[in-house]
């Protein structure tokens, strides 16, 4: 059995932990907007022309994810 190809991170700085934040692209790591509410930052990435931004929560190093 093949082991998953691993997935870099789209963020990894450690200034956005615990912020959403706002890309162009899943394939752009270029971070448009950053904030604690989803939609400002949405908001703010759309002001700067992009049509469908993805948001995204940056989570702390040290916080439990239940999905």
């Amino acid at each position: 059995m093949e082991k998953p190809s691993e997935v870099p991170p789209l963020v990894s700085d450690p200034q956005y932990a615990g912020l959403f934040v706002a890309t162009a692209s899943f394939k752009d790591n270029h971070v448009l907007a950053s904030g604690k509410n989803a939609a400002q930052v949405r908001d703010e990435a759309v002001k700067q022309g992009i049509k469908t931004p993805v948001v995204f929560f940056v989570p702390d190093n040290d916080m439990v994810h239940i999905y």
